[in-house]
Parts: C-alpha cells; structure tokens; sequence
C-alpha cells in the first residue's frame, strides 16, 4: 500500500510538463541586441489633414493626395525643420560591427544612434537597405562588441519554443517568449520573405530585434505584426535568418540585392479557373501577362500557362512564384513545370536580374532635383496607362523635391512640359535649365496624374 501511495503521488510530478527557461540565453544574448532610434530633419511644406485649419478634408482629397496635401494657393508653406524620431531594435551579428535591423526602422533617416547594452550610444553608418525583405544593415565604429550566434531557420519547427528580446515602447532588452505557429508565412505586400509566424509578444519598439530558439541561436528578425488597435494580437512575424543573412551579405559587399526576375505579371489560380483549365484543383500561379523581350517571354513562357514548379518547388500559390524566382541568380537557369493546353511540360528559362536592382545606382541628378530616376517597363507604362515617364526611386529628404511632395514610387512623366522619355533625357534637360527656376512637373502616383511646382536647384 505504502508503494502504491507514493507511485500515485509520484506520477503527476513526473508527468507534469517542463517549461523552458530563458535565463542563460538572456544573459548570454541580450548584450548584443540594441536599440535604435533615428531622427530626420523634414521641411514642412506639406500639411496634414488632421492638421488643416482645423477641420476634415473631404475624401475626394484623399484619394489625390493620400495623409498629406499641398499648402493652399497664397498659403506659406510653414519650412521650419521638424526632428521626427523613431525606435526600433537590431542585434551585433559581426565583430566589425555591423548590425541587422528592418528597413522600415531606419527608412529615411538623416541620423542613426544605437544604444548598446549599459547605455552607450553610437552613430550608425546605413550600409544598405533592402524594401522588399524589410532588411537593413548598420556599421557603428567600435571594438571589442559583443555579438550574436546565428542558426538556421530552415531548421525550424510549428510548436518550437522561441523568445525574442527587444525594446517595445522604449524599453530596452526586454523578453517574450512562445512558439512557432506556423512557418513559411506570405503576407500580402510581401511576396519575397518566408515569414515565421509566431505567438511571442511582439509591439512597437521590437521591429528588428532577434528571434532565438532555445540554443540562444539567431533564427529570425522580428518584422510585422497583425493588429487592429496598434498593439500585440497574437500574430507576430519574423524574417527568417537565411533570408536576412543572404540579404545582408549582399548589402555589404555590393550595397543592393540583386534578384531574379521572370517579367511575367501573374494571378492566383481560383477554383473556376482551375476548372475551366481542367485542372485537378486550384494551384500554381496563371501567367497573365509577360513583358516583351523579359527572360520569360525569350525562354517560350505564354499568356495562359500556369506555373505549377520552380526546379522541383512547388508553386501551392500565386505568391510563391515571386519568392522563388527572387531567391535565384540572375543567369542562372529555371525548370519550370507549367500548364499549358491541358498538358503539362517543363519549359527551361534563363533568369534575368530584376529592374530595380541597384537603385543606389540609378541615374538622374539628385543635386538639382533631390531624386534619383530609372526607367519603366513597358509593364508599368501600360498598368499606369502612359506612354513615358520614368520611376523615382529616391527622394533627398532635405531637396527641393521632397518640400514640394515629391515621393519614391512616384512616375516623372514630364518636366516643364516636356515629356521625359528617359533618365539620360531628364539629365540632358537639366543641363539647359538655369538654377532657382521654377518649372511645372506632371507625375504619375498610384495611375492618378497631378502637378507640382518644382524649383530647380544647385543644393545650396
């Protein structure tokens, strides 16, 4: 009996399961995660709708001008500069000093500092930064820093534990933990990144801190979360290691990240399409359009095929196409399996370099103007329903084209109307411009098409 009471009293101990505990790896990792806050110095020429007169602007406006308008006619702008500051979280992942963070936290900033563990703060150099995966990369002068292993998160598992160390709201270093809830994650406006979606408290503040499994391993950067009030819902997401590392990696040695590119403008298969195809059930990605002359278009690709395989990936949707082209080499060379006719062949193509690699190196005259140009696709002429212009691809926050509205992503269609053909054009037209001279300039946002009033600069 006695034996019998004490197996009985002994079972739910044994049973009874273990939580992790984070305290080593805290102790071990925390000194290499940092803080980071920026400060950019912006003209107010611009006025918020909350801020106008007072009063609402109507929706009309809105749909023209997004969160900000132009002064009124007669209204002097207001060009006071206006520091605007922003904190976020990264991690030492390299001796010399470089650090990981996200993109967005460090997204038109004139001055980085990052605050070490003990308080110490540093100027960060932007080495790189790449939209797309929402990775950026930092250098501070210092020696003797802490860093942080890195693991491998093709390695990961749904139901893992993992925790997370950052700065939500301020406030440095600190841990939340969970698990893994689902992996290979695509979000809708971002196509290229894997994500790692996870239940560990992520808020405001934790955007580029690290992700750690229970071996104190890098495994993530956390990104994103979904919320409807601004705060932790119980869906976070990071940015797996392998993903941030190549992007990284190609940051610091060539300053941008290159990308293969198909040139095919794609669509999701839906269930009536998949059947009006004769296809088992809804899968891969319907190649709606291709540009001409784009490596899908030379490799034999047609309107109508629908990608089921990328060299042996599956295609299970749409969105998958993006990051698996992305993650090849330009010039490498793509078995595709495709549907076409109601049979199924695989069709070779040579991957070409996506059009926007190397925006650093784009051309046009950021002296003058404040922007950076490329050239658009004959894609992106018909989408936006013109026959010229060409894509900004950075804005100087401190020239003349930012105090006049101007942002990246908009179209310059024309330029004292003349309409610019090219980025070689746009810097020939400058050349026959006088300084200080105010010029019209047409631009194309989102397919809508307005003026601004640009001066034209020395950058004095």
């Amino acid at each position: 009996m006695s034996l019998a009471l004490l197996l009985m009293l002994a079972t739910p101990a044994l049973a009874e399961p273990r939580l992790p505990d984070f305290t080593e790896l805290v102790d071990k990792a925390a000194p290499a995660v940092v803080n980071i806050s920026t400060s950019r110095e912006v003209e107010r020429s611009m006025t918020s709708f909350r801020q106008f007169g007072g009063q609402e602007v109507p929706e009309i406006f809105r749909e023209f001008f997004g969160d900000r308008i132009p002064m009124p006619p007669g209204g002097a702008p207001n060009r006071n500069e206006e520091p605007r500051q922003s904190l976020g979280s990264g991690f030492i992942f390299d001796e010399d000093g470089y650090i990981m963070t996200n993109a967005h936290v460090v997204k038109g900033a004139d001055k980085i500092l990052v605050r070490l563990n003990g308080r110490r703060e540093l100027e960060a150099e932007l080495v790189g930064a790449d939209e797309k995966t929402d990775v950026a990369v930092l250098k501070v002068e210092a020696d003797n820093l802490p860093t942080l292993e890195l693991g491998e998160s093709t390695d990961l598992k749904v139901g893992q534990w993992v925790a997370a160390i950052g700065s939500p709201f301020g406030f440095d270093h600190s841990v939340t933990s969970g698990i893994i809830s689902a992996i290979n994650r695509t979000l809708p406006q971002d196509v290229y990144v894997p994500f790692i979606q996870t239940d560990v408290a992520i808020n405001p503040g934790n955007s580029g801190g690290p992700l750690f499994n229970l071996d104190g391993e890098v495994v993530g950067i956390n990104s994103q979360i979904l919320t409807r009030s601004g705060g932790y819902m119980g869906l976070s997401f990071a940015i797996p290691i392998d993903v941030a590392l190549d992007v990284a990696n190609q940051l610091r040695e060539e300053g941008y990240v290159s990308r293969g590119w198909l040139g095919v403008s794609i669509q999701p298969v839906s269930k009536d399409l998949a059947e009006s195809f004769g296809m088992e059930q809804a899968e891969g990605a319907l190649i709606a359009e291709l540009e001409p002359g784009s490596p899908g278009a030379e490799g034999g690709l047609k309107a109508g095929d629908v990608i089921l395989e990328v060299n042996g990936q599956e295609v299970d949707h749409s969105t998958t196409l993006p990051r698996l082209v992305g993650q090849t080499s330009p010039g490498e060379e793509v078995e595709l399996r495709v549907r076409r006719d109601g049979q199924q062949e695989t069709i070779t193509v040579e991957v070409g370099e996506w059009p926007d690699a190397g925006a650093d190196q784009a051309e046009g005259d950021p002296v003058r103007l404040g922007i950076v140009v490329q050239p658009l696709s004959s894609m992106e002429k018909r989408r936006l329903g013109i026959d010229h212009g060409v894509r900004i691809a950075k804005v100087d926050p401190t020239g003349h084209a930012a105090a006049a509205g101007i942002r990246p992503g908009d179209v310059l269609v024309s330029l004292g109307q003349q309409p610019i053909e090219s980025p070689e054009q746009l810097t020939e037209l400058l050349t026959n411009l006088p300084d200080d001279q105010t010029v019209p300039v047409l631009l194309n946002r989102d397919g809508r098409a307005y003026f601004v009033a640009l001066r034209v600069g020395n950058g004095d």
